[in-house]
Order: C-alpha cells, then structure tokens, then sequence
C-alpha cells in the first residue's frame, strides 16, 4: 500500500469540508425532532425516579397538565445515586456509564433537549479521531484510507442519527472504535521482528496499549452490554490469527480481557439477578416474527449507512436503492478480501458477523429485529471501513478508467450523504422514533382543538409515548391517565376528548358508559388516536349520506 500513503491535495481539502458539514449537521436543530419514547425513559433513568414512582403520580386518575410530567425528565432533588439505583432496579440491562455522564452534563447546562442531546453530539467528535486511528491499524497508511473514512463517517445517515440520539449508543460506537484500535496497536507491537534491546525498550509501550484496550473493554461494557460480543469478535481474532497457538499475545490479551470483565463485575451480578428473575417470571411463548421481514428490514438498514431520505418500506424506490448498496458493499468487502492481507480482512468480517450474529438467528429473538436496531453498530463500523478502503484505493488507482470510475462513485456516495444529511436535519420525525414517529401529526391534531383532553393508560407502550406526547402538546391540553384500564371519570369542561391507543374492550366499554361514539383521527402500524363524540341520530345519518351522494 505504498502508493496509498499520502493523499492529494484536494481530497484532503474535501475530507475537510465534508467534515465541517458533518459537524454542523450534529449541532443544529437538535430539538427539532420528536423527544422519542425510548429518550424519555432516559431522561427518567437520569432525574432518579422510578418507573412505578411516576406512574403512581400521574396514572392515577386526575387531570394535570404537561407540566406534571417535567418532575420525572429532569436533574432534580434525587441524587447520582438514585440514578444509578433506579438502573438496577428496572432496566439492569443499561448500564450506567452513559447515565452518570448525562446527568453531571445537565446539571451544567441544564434540562432541555437540545441540552441532552447536544452531549450525544459532542460525543460523536470522538468517532473521527476513533476511525482515524484504527484504520491507521488497519492498513498502515497515514491519511488516505483513514481521511476517507472520516468523510464517510462524517456524512453517514446513520451516524447522524445516533449522534443526537439522547440514548448511550454514540458513546458506544466510540468505546468500540478506541478498543478494537488499541488491541490492533498491541498486537502489532507484540509481532514485530525485533532484536532483544528493541523488544525491551518497547516493553512498556506495550504495557501501556495492553492496559489501554483493558480499560477501553470495561468502558465499553459499562455503556452497553452487547459489547461482550465485541469482545467475542476480538478474541476470536486474537485466536484465529495466532493459529490456535496458546502464544505471548494471546496469553496477554486473555489477562487483559480478565481484567476488563472484572472491572465490570459489580454491575454484571446485576444483570445476572435479574436475568435469572426474568426467567421465573417470563412468558416462555414469546411469538416470533417471520425471517423475511428481518431480512427485508436488514436490508433497508444497510441502504440507510449511506443513503436515507425516511421513505417508507413500501415505496418501491426503496428497492432499487437497497439493491445498489447491497451490491455496492458485497464488492467492498470481496475487493478487501481480494486485496489485503488476512489479518486486514478477517478482522473487519468478524466485527462485521459475530455481534449481529445472535440477532439474526431467529431462536434468539426477543424483541425483535427493528427494536434492535442499535444492536448492528460495530456491523455498520465495519461495513463503512470495507468502503473507505474500496474508495481509497480505486480514486488513487494506476488505472485512469478505474480511477475515473472511483472519482464516480465517491461523487455520489458524497451526494446521498449530503442529501440525506439535509433531509434529515430538516425533518420533525425520523425510522428510529419507531412508536414515537407519529407523535408530531397527533399533537397537531390535538392542539388544533379548542379544550382538549387526551386519556390513556400506563400498559404496554402508552407510558413513554404519553411522556413522548407532553413535549409537543400545548399547555392547554390536560391528561387523563389511568392504571389497568380502569374506566375514567370524564368532566364536563371539556370539548374534545380523545383516547390514546386504547384497547377496543376499554374504548367500547367507555363508550358505552358515556353513550358516546368513537372517531378514529389517527393510525399508524404502532397506536391509534380516537376521539369521543355524540352519536349521530337518524336523521343527521341521513343528510350527511345525501350530501356525501350529492358531492359525487
């Protein structure tokens, strides 16, 4: 890779740029978009209180307004450590890293969404520095590759997504970045053909990596479980590239692998607690979905690393698009193969296969696919350094067709990243609010009304959408919100009243006990809104049908 080491003049200028877009991207009109149904439950987890605390303030029956909800979703009078017991009380499987960072940042800079979210944004930063260096590693080259990385990472869709996401998944991205960088450093020390005095002197060098990538591993499991899978994917690495030999590097890296999962101890006896709880009280017939839709889904996500414009599954502009970058990053990875040595290769298709593993295969779905859409990062990480090296190296190819042919494809994959990048920066709602997606035309709905009331209940998702809902609603529209389906007692002050996602048992017997009739305003493959209103009589029935008659 010789020839690859240093980067024209003008793609140095365009990595720049791409860059500052980039960054502007993540910081402007951070609050423009829905506060989503899972970044609530985070603003939950921060503020200290319980799941069960808030509930039992709010689902009990009374009208409050939307400033009833702002208790729960901020810094309050509750301590770091309740935030940290409130994790391991009901939501072990987060750990807390992510959360303490958060609420130390909001009590600095208080609690608004752009505040929240503008942490996940700067976080973001550290990918550049993160991608520069691993695939520095990788390939051994100073700019090129690595300088076209940043670029596309800079412009991704997806990264763009995650970097003003008040959610752990950003951090996450950079901890894998630091790690899987640092092993590779270690492990290049450590091969290196060097006589003794050379070896020494560079002893505490590799000291210093070894303990880098231990402690970067235990960071890494303090944001987010998965990471154990990384660090399956590393150790297989390590192992297969040592030939299955008990070597000096393996037996270092074991240590250091040891000492990470040590460190992450404490809150792994959590996590194994409440596993095993879990299992006495779970349902063993948890229904699975169908292969299809996961490969579909898998699919669209794999488009929208480049390109992504929030177009509905159906559209049929959606499959020439995810055809293309299927094809596109099958030659990448082929083309890396064909092209470097083994350790290059393996090492990105393992971080590629063995964390998406387990959710692929079907008998290890819980959630299903799409709720675990962050869960496939260290897949994208690996998908997106396949194509900064195919890039890299066909723009500098000797080749001036290929070369022509390279300089084509950068164009438009820097076109859809921008177009993306502005389409989204634009939008009020995005794929990865998932139930929380219609959330803006609902609270247009409701605040177009004169005094609404909105009732719901605390089952299924309808506790973090109601919380999703406060932040878009106008201070004129009261809440309703029950426990277990109980039947509501509605005042009379009220003009418009509408049921939020009820079960047709609950929205019947309501309006049986009101003699009303509901009107659905709005669906979506998540919830239904619906509206109470009189029953129409026979003969406002009859008119309405004359004039719809008359009208065709």
């Amino acid at each position: 890779m010789r020839h690859l080491k240093f980067a024209p003049s003008w793609l140095r200028f365009l990595i720049i740029f791409l860059l500052t877009m980039g960054i502007l991207f993540r910081f402007f009109n951070l609050d423009t978009k829905v506060y989503s149904h899972d970044e609530t439950y985070t603003s939950l987890r921060i503020s200290g209180y319980t799941r069960t605390e808030a509930q039992n303030k709010l689902f009990n029956g009374s009208v409050i307004g939307k400033e009833s909800f702002a208790q729960f979703q901020v810094v309050n009078k509750k301590s770091l450590n309740d935030t940290i017991m409130t994790l391991a009380k009901e939501d072990s499987l987060h750990p807390p890293l992510y959360y303490i960072i958060a609420r130390l940042w909001l009590e600095i800079f208080g609690n608004s969404v752009t505040a929240i979210r503008s942490l996940s944004a700067l976080i973001s930063l550290l990918v550049f520095p993160g991608v520069y260096w691993l695939c520095r590693e990788l390939f051994n080259v100073p700019l090129l590759v690595p300088g076209v990385a940043i670029a596309l990472m800079a412009i991704s869709p997806i990264q763009l997504v995650y970097a003003q996401e008040a959610q752990e998944y950003i951090l996450w991205l950079v901890t894998i970045l630091l790690s899987s960088a640092s092993l590779l450093r270690a492990m290049r020390l450590e091969s290196q053909d060097q006589d003794q005095l050379a070896k020494q002197r560079q002893q505490p060098e590799i000291f210093t990596i070894w303990s880098i990538y231990a402690v970067t591993l235990a960071i890494s499991l303090y944001t987010f479980l998965w990471s154990a899978f990384v660090a399956v994917a590393h150790g297989i690495y390590v192992i297969t590239t040592a030939r299955f030999q008990f070597s000096s590097t393996v037996r270092t890296y074991l240590l250091a692998s040891l000492i990470g999962f040590l460190a992450f101890m404490p809150w792994l006896v959590v996590v194994i607690g409440d596993f095993f709880q879990f299992l006495i009280s779970a349902d063993k017939a948890t229904p699975q979905s169908s292969l299809m839709p996961r490969f579909e889904f898998l699919l669209m996500q794999l488009s929208r690393i480049f390109f992504d414009i929030d177009l509905s599954s159906d559209n049929q502009f959606n499959y020439l698009i995810t055809l293309t970058c299927f094809i596109f990053v099958g030659y990448s990875i082929y083309f890396l193969c064909q092209t470097t040595n083994y350790k290059v290769w393996l090492f990105i298709i393992i971080l590629i296969v063995v964390p998406a593993l387990p959710l692929i295969l079907p008998d290890l779905m819980v959630e299903g696919i799409q709720s675990s859409e962050p869960y496939f990062i260290p897949s994208y990480l690996g998908i997106q350094v396949a194509v900064a090296y195919l890039l890299g190296t066909q723009i500098y190819n000797e080749s001036v067709s290929r070369q022509n042919l390279g300089y084509a494809i950068v164009g438009l994959v820097i076109i859809c990243g921008l177009i993306s990048c502005k389409v989204n920066f634009q939008a009020e709602t995005w794929w990865n609010k998932g139930i929380s997606y219609g959330n803006p035309k609902v609270a247009q709905i409701i605040n177009l009304t004169t005094r609404p009331l909105l009732i719901s209940d605390a089952l299924g998702n309808n506790y973090g959408n109601v919380f999703s809902l406060s932040y878009l609603l106008e201070p004129k529209v009261q809440f309703l919100l029950v426990q277990n389906q109980k039947i509501p007692k509605i005042p009379d002050r009220f003009a418009d009243v509408f049921l939020f996602n009820p079960s047709d048992s609950w929205r019947e017997t309501i309006e049986k006990k009101y003699n009303l009739k509901t009107d659905i305003v709005y669906s979506d493959k998540y919830y239904s809104v619906w509206k109470l209103a009189k029953p129409r009589s026979v003969r406002q029935r009859d008119i309405l049908r004359k004039t719809k008659l008359s009208a065709r």
